[in-house]
């Protein structure tokens, strides 16, 4: 906002920025910041925080009502939402703060940009520091009134149960425990890790993935859970590890061959819903590096990393791998001439020694396996 002829009312500048998707994003910015816990909710979440914040002081100036006896519902529903999502009081609060203060710097700078005296600005940053007080104090009341209720219906203790399942088995652990929250002793679960998501959708996809009973809850700061029927999707966009329906005493075995999953599939950059079964052979190469590096060495030595020409011999290679050593189906997915990719391989074969190319000449799968490891981890950079 910028000088002009008519000063604006502190009101006008209020709603003006209130209005302003530049300011709001400044405001959303510094809360997140200045809080790891805010940081992981979605933008739209944060600058709907915001806008709350700033419309509530726009309204304290218009109606000059009493704050005690205004409505703060939303707010309040605010902070049971944050603390469903696994948000502290304490790092909702670093974030509301901090988004304040970010406010009243922008009500100064443009303030004063727009001709508005100081003793003006002063006037009207304490009438909606007086109801950001109380809209805080709503947050909070609204946060504590939700943990109460998650302790009282038993969601703390569910989300340990899990955790000591997926951490150390059910050694332990009292059979009625486990019939407490829905799961048998002698039954057989599905172990889930996801990549985190955002704990407004953790929040509702918990909901939909355990329709069939089970634990779900954040460990190691990923969504897990044990559930006895697989889901029936998952979201698109967010890569879900799925490993096949063992007993209790196998969960965390399951539970480390998803995370090794997980890392692997984002790895690939992989979405969606994956079975573990699906990713075991890379899976399992990813967990030896040092043997990885030693097959690069010894069989594509020779090879520049950043040669282009060494790079396409190598891409095509590894496709003529995955399309099972056939010429054909290898130039159609490269969309090249069969020649192309024969002509590639055998330069490959040149300077390296290998794979086979000769008409008819396949690998046995011991080679297939060391020059896919090979190629792979080579083009990945190691």
């Amino acid at each position: 906002m910028t000088r002009t002829g008519n000063v604006p009312t502190f009101g006008t500048l209020l709603r003006d920025l209130t209005a302003d998707p530049a300011a709001v994003d400044e405001v959303a910015w510094a809360a997140r910041a200045n809080s790891p816990e805010v940081a992981r909710l979605p933008a739209d979440e944060v600058r709907r925080q915001v806008v709350l914040l700033l419309g509530s002081g726009l309204g304290a100036l218009e109606r000059h009502e009493d704050p005690a006896g205004r409505d703060f519902t939303e707010a309040r529903r605010l902070g049971a939402d944050r603390a469903a999502q696994g948000v502290s009081v304490t790092g909702l609060l670093r974030g509301v703060q901090a988004g304040r203060d970010r406010a009243v710097e922008l009500v100064v700078r443009h303030g004063r940009a727009a001709g508005i005296a100081d003793e003006v600005l002063l006037e009207g940053l304490l009438t909606i520091g007086r109801y950001a007080a109380a809209v805080e104090r709503a947050v909070v009341d609204g946060h504590r009134a939700a943990e109460r209720d998650l302790l009282r219906t038993g969601a703390a203790a569910r989300v340990h149960l899990l955790r000591r399942l997926l951490r150390d088995g059910p050694a332990g652990t009292l059979p009625a425990e486990l019939t407490r929250f829905g799961l048998r002793p002698d039954g057989r679960y599905h172990c889930l890790v996801a990549a985190p998501p955002d704990p407004v959708r953790a929040h509702a996809l918990h909901r939909q993935l355990t329709r069939h009973g089970g634990l779900l809850g954040t460990v190691d700061d990923r969504l897990a859970g044990l559930l006895p029927r697989l889901p029936d999707a998952a979201p698109a966009d967010l890569l879900t590890l799925v490993a096949p329906a063992q007993p209790l005493e196998r969960a965390p075995a399951m539970y480390a061959l998803c995370l090794a999953a997980l890392a692997t599939a984002a790895h690939r950059r992989l979405r969606g819903l994956r079975q573990v079964t699906d990713l075991a052979g890379e899976t399992a190469l990813a967990a030896q590096p040092v043997l990885a590096e030693l097959l690069r060495a010894s069989l594509l030595g020779a090879l520049d990393p950043a040669d282009g020409f060494h790079r396409e011999l190598a891409g095509t290679a590894l496709a003529w791998l995955h399309h099972g050593q056939r010429l054909d189906q290898t130039a159609a997915a490269l969309h090249v001439h069969p020649n192309t990719v024969r002509y590639r391989l055998r330069r490959l074969r040149e300077l390296t020694g290998g794979p086979p190319v000769e008409e008819g000449a396949r690998c046995t799968v011991p080679e297939t396996v060391h020059w896919w490891w090979a190629l792979r981890s080579w083009l990945d950079g190691g």
